[in-house]
């Protein structure tokens, strides 16, 4: 649909800056309470990072391009907003390679539905059942801060002390412990025995920041939570049909209410003002504008100061440290250790992530040196959910990559960004083949130029392309689910100095990952001004 035009009225009550996922969600809410709603899109699609695009037309593949799986997506917005979308389940939750003691390709291959087979595999990886034992205790520590974290996300913020209360039996007195005051590093070493299964339990700690094991500010710690507490469980689910199905639905009940969506129109400016603010948009190389009486901003600090004409200095948390690569492969590559690919594939498929090499890789990144094996996790959508491609090359046994590199900061690019990210790339491939028993470059598409079908985008291209301060995916860094400040208490996280302006985005506090919960809680914030039962 076409979704470049201008407004039809000169005022609204709400306009959202931004058609990211959690902008679409507030929409939503806002607009079947009868609120007039406009969504402002600087893009020609809508869906922001959440959108699937083909990012190889020769083929009709239809990519998640930038985010990739659902954890923390609240099955509350999908039901309230009767929004028709599904996730499946992965059966293989990760994949991890590692050397045995005689020097032979092994992997150790975690389930999802067979617990007997993951026990099996962790015993051949570790030798004794006491390492299965110790890794369920800790599973178990994840469980018992989920159960307090994940069912506040959606009310509003508490202090520290109001969940320290709560912490009435062993179990939890020690998640709280090892994943709110002590560095997360403290833990995985206390129960995991294996290099290797301590990387895999890091990495869940290190996606999209910059951070190790120890870091004294524990902002792994907070990029651990968001990883693991999504519906209580932590488990990562496939969006069918790809991003684009959960974009699709939530623009299809926006309309159902009046929403309205203009693309190709970037908002350049915000005047405050009572009753209501003057919004200025470029529209076909015009400037326009209309008013609101409240403004929803579903995009970056930076985009929020600059629209308001305000200073912006991120602060070092704030640096993104990731590498976005999509692939198309004709087949799966047959992998040294024996395991089946299309068990290996299915879930995160873990690429030099041992807890050894991750302190290597952030050593080197820091001291501003591209990482000599360059840590990444790997997953093939179509394993799972095919539908993202069509049917003859479904029949032809085509497949999907996304690969998620870590500890590959922003600053790395400053310099040779092109060279850099082609070495990168080549460095990726190289772990790939280091695991694979066939050329892997051998499985790619290639499209009709004779080109391999592989994009990368290094956290400057994320910063260009979908307006990540930093290449940052959290738009900043990563708040706990409490809150220290005593004025943010009893709050939704969303508000902003100014009166009737919001933070709807991932930059809002709980904010990050597909989750729609800072749409939800924008919404919930103006519905509690207006005295709106929702």
């Amino acid at each position: 649909m076409d979704y470049s035009q201008l407004p039809k009225k000169t005022h609204y009550d709400c306009v959202i800056i931004g058609s990211g996922h959690n902008g679409l969600v507030a929409a939503a809410y806002l607009a079947k309470a009868g609120q007039s709603v406009l969504v402002l899109e600087r893009n020609d699609y809508i869906g922001g990072a959440t959108a699937s695009q083909k990012v190889f037309p020769d083929y009709d593949a239809w990519l998640s391009r930038y985010s990739y799986l659902i954890a923390l997506l609240s099955p509350k917005i999908i039901d309230e907003l009767d929004i028709s979308f599904e996730t499946r389940r992965r059966r293989i939750a990760s994949f991890t390679p590692y050397r045995d003691s005689a020097g032979k390709d092994r992997g150790l291959l975690l389930s999802n539905v067979d617990s007997g087979h993951s026990q099996q595999s962790m015993l051949e990886m570790c030798g004794s059942s006491r390492a299965w034992d110790k890794y369920q205790h800790l599973m178990a520590l994840e469980q018992a801060i989920a159960a307090i974290a994940w069912p506040t996300l959606t009310s509003k913020l508490q202090s520290r002390k109001h969940f320290e209360k709560q912490l009435t039996d062993p179990l939890t007195k020690e998640a709280w412990h090892a994943f709110v005051e002590r560095p997360v590093g403290e833990v995985i070493e206390k129960y995991a025995e294996h290099d290797a299964l301590r990387g895999l339990l890091l990495t869940d700690a290190k996606i999209g920041v910059f951070s190790h094991a120890h870091d004294a500010s524990l902002l792994q710690n907070r990029c651990f939570l968001y990883h693991v507490i999504g519906n209580g469980t932590g488990e990562w689910r496939v969006p069918v049909g790809g991003m684009r199905a959960l974009v699709d639905a939530l623009v299809r009940q926006g309309h159902k209410s009046g929403v309205e969506y203009c693309t190709h129109s970037p908002a350049s400016n915000i005047e405050i003002g009572t009753p209501h603010h003057n919004i200025t948009f470029e529209f076909e190389g015009t400037s326009r504008a209309i008013s609101a009486t409240r403004v929803l901003i579903n995009a970056t600090p930076k985009v929020y100061h600059r629209l308001l004409k305000q200073a912006y200095s991120p602060r070092s948390a704030d640096e993104g440290s990731v590498m976005k690569v999509n692939m198309l492969l004709r087949r799966l590559p047959k992998l040294k250790c024996g395991i089946r690919s299309e068990d290996a594939f299915a879930g995160s498929f873990h690429i030099d992530e041992g807890y050894s090499q991750f302190a290597q890789s952030f050593r080197q990144a820091t001291e501003g040196e591209i990482p000599t094996q360059p840590p990444a996790e790997i997953y093939c959508h179509t394993l799972t959910d095919p539908s993202i491609l069509s049917n003859d090359l479904q029949n032809a046994g085509y497949h999907t990559l996304t690969l998620f590199g870590l500890d590959i900061p922003y600053r790395l690019f400053e310099k040779d960004h092109d060279l850099r990210k082609e070495e990168i790339k080549r460095r990726y491939l190289q772990g790939l083949n280091r695991l694979c028993d066939e050329p892997f470059e051998d499985c790619l598409a290639t499209d009709r130029q004779g080109q391999p079908c592989i994009e990368i985008k290094s956290p400057i291209d994320l910063e260009n392309d979908v307006g990540l301060d930093l290449g940052n995916i959290f738009h900043n860094e990563l708040t706990w689910f409490f809150t220290d400040d005593p004025q943010k208490e009893n709050r939704w996280g969303v508000e902003t100095e100014h009166a009737r302006i919001y933070l709807a985005g991932s930059s809002a506090d709980r904010g990050g990952a597909v989750s729609g919960i800072p749409g939800h809680n924008a919404a919930q914030c103006i519905f509690e001004e207006l005295g709106i039962q929702n």
